[in-house]
């Protein structure tokens, strides 16, 4: 991506490309005045309600990370004001694969969906919108505990292996949320998707690693309490972006539990509010139940059990031997003793060797285009491993460059041929290089013979860690799947745009504080062309109240209101905290925090 904007914030700069491929510009300039109206009503509800149950100042949260009340944050400002706090921010299109998604994290940089939520999913939507990532994830890394596990559990999620139905998951998750937030989809359609994901999600089977930690992330970082049982805060971004649950999550209907680590038991659905909600008494406490989890997992455990979870994944993964080196490639097969111990490893297609996640000068995927095997174990009749060897040591065992040696591993593995190449990094052999090489197993069964080229052979007693993509992602050029449904692009039709327009009026009235006299006439537009509107009524009745203009008109809006209240359920909540607001300026709120 040769022109990639990193907005001059550091965090942003140092993405390396396979992350880079998932941003998008935010095209600032495509959000319409109703769009910009949805964020100031969501703001001044969440600010107005969160004031009290949020666990830090809001506002403090909203000013430090470059957000207002009253305008959808331009990235270019929350990039200078995030990177006073370490940490970064960039656009995406909608949901992004949750491997991709953590390591952002890792990096101290915030994923942003560019879009906006229909004013029809004012209270919530299914889908990731700039509501949710920006005024939801950004307040909070101002509190230096809570972003050290954001970023913690970032870099154990870019290690944690996935199983190929995680990909299916994630397909029909991104699949369903798009359609549910784009305009005039047939109802049918819909009802279909969620049935897909219904069927996706029951047939899941043993939970991979990604998706038992995308639990814990779920019920921390998206809908996490923080303190008692009796009277916890809000510190998740889910509940802090949605004005529904937000306010039904406290109460008693919903049950609370202490954060541990049976919570990675509680599945989610993405498109309910939550049955449960769990408490921690302190962010520490994230902390420690995550490295709990991170000691059960393949990055940390290795050996047999963690190789069974690369094959299973069905994508490139790496397999660190305890040598140091690393093979990268989608792992196919593996051997395995009487004592379940394993006895060689076995990639198909583009692999790649890498030591300290850097990639091998020449071991590149194209050279190991066809994949790559070789033993793990300890040499047959000898203590010293042979990654200690040292090259007077591997003399003794016959193995010098330039002539033919042959080495006999514990699992009868046999291997021979003329030795071309040997690669020490550290006090460590990584790599044998044989050229006219034969490698058996005792049975007889040939792993390797000299017509099929070069034999390189991994050096290391075990495998020590295995965990998902490339080693040196970079190098590998590890383009992760990107998914081929776009986010749905609106298109206006003229009753829309005139629609647009007279927001814009109602806005820049209110912030001009001149042209009061022609809101009579705005509104009378609104009643004869858009009678569905309630939004636009709402921001007129609130200039008319503080500025005392119109009474009249006032009070006619005002009883249009309560009366659509009155009768249309699904806007009822929506326009009583609307006139609440009105009634309690959250203005006159934000300066009193201020002076705290």
């Amino acid at each position: 991506m040769s022109d990639f904007n990193d907005f001059n914030n550091p965090q942003v700069a140092k993405l390396p490309k396979h992350l880079r491929q998932f941003i998008v510009e935010q095209h600032y300039e495509k959000y319409t005045p109703i769009d910009q109206a949805v964020w100031r009503y969501v703001m001044r509800q969440n600010y107005s309600y969160l004031k009290d149950v949020a666990y830090y100042p809001y506002i403090k949260g909203l000013q430090r990370a470059g957000l207002s009340i009253e305008y959808i944050p331009d990235l270019q400002t929350m990039n200078d004001n995030l990177g006073k706090l370490g940490w970064g921010a960039v656009t995406v299109d909608g949901f992004i694969p949750p491997a991709a998604f953590m390591e952002y994290q890792a990096y101290h940089v915030l994923v942003i969906a560019a879009d906006i939520r229909q004013i029809n999913h004012i209270e919530y939507t299914p889908a990731p919108d700039i509501i949710h990532e920006s005024a939801g994830h950004a307040p909070i890394i101002a509190d230096a505990d809570y972003n050290s596990y954001l970023s913690y559990i970032g870099s154990i999620g870019a290690k944690a292996m996935f199983s190929a139905k995680d990909f299916e998951l994630y397909e029909a998750i991104r699949n369903l949320s798009i359609l549910k937030e784009a305009a005039d989809v047939d109802e049918a359609i819909i009802v279909k998707a969620e049935q897909h994901l219904r069927a996706v999600a029951d047939d899941m089977g043993e939970p991979s690693e990604m998706a038992l930690l995308g639990r814990l992330h779920w019920w921390t970082v998206e809908y996490g309490l923080i303190g008692t049982l009796e009277n916890p805060k809000i510190y998740g971004a889910g509940l802090l972006s949605s004005i529904g649950e937000s306010s039904s999550c406290l109460t008693e209907e919903v049950k609370k539990i202490w954060y541990t680590i049976d919570t990675v038991n509680y599945q989610y659905d993405i498109t309910k509010t939550q049955p449960q909600l769990f408490v921690t008494p302190t962010f520490q406490n994230l902390i420690d139940v995550l490295e709990q989890f991170a000691d059960t997992m393949a990055f940390r455990r290795g050996g047999t059990e963690s190789l069974m979870k690369a094959i299973g994944c069905k994508n490139p993964a790496t397999a660190v031997y305890s040598s140091g080196l690393q093979v990268t490639g989608i792992f196919t097969d593996m051997g395995v003793d009487q004592h379940d111990e394993l006895t060689f490893i076995k990639t198909s297609g583009p692999s790649a060797l890498a030591f300290e996640d850097k990639q091998l000068d020449g071991h590149h995927k194209l050279y190991h285009k066809d994949g790559f095997s070789s033993p793990v174990g300890k040499l047959s009749g000898y203590e010293k491993l042979l990654e200690d060897h040292n090259l007077t040591e591997l003399e003794a065992l016959g193995i010098v460059k330039g002539t033919r040696g042959a080495l006999l591993f514990d699992s009868r593995i046999h291997v021979e041929g003329l030795v071309s190449e040997l690669l020490i990094k550290g006090d460590k052999l990584i790599l044998i290089t044989f050229e006219d090489c034969t490698v058996k197993e005792e049975n007889g069964n040939i792993l390797f013979q000299p017509d099929w080229g070069v034999y390189d052979m991994a050096v290391g007693e075990k495998i020590v860690s295995v965990f998902n993509g490339a080693a040196d992602k970079d190098a590998y050029e590890e383009l992760t799947h990107i998914s081929d449904k776009q986010t749905h692009k609106v298109s206006y039709d003229l009753p829309t745009q005139k629609l647009h327009a007279l927001y814009q009026m109602v806005r820049d009235i209110r912030e001009q504080e001149t042209g009061y006299e022609d809101l009579p006439e705005i509104y009378a537009s609104l009643k004869a062309e858009h009678r569905s509107d309630w939004l636009c009524a709402l921001q007129i009745l609130e200039i008319l109240y503080h500025t005392k203009q119109f009474p009249e008109l006032e009070r006619e809006i005002r009883i249009s209101l309560e009366h659509r209240a009155l009768n249309e359920p699904e806007h009822k909540k929506l326009i009583k905290d609307g006139l609440h607001v009105i009634e309690n300026p959250v203005t006159q709120l934000i300066t009193e925090e201020e002076d705290l």
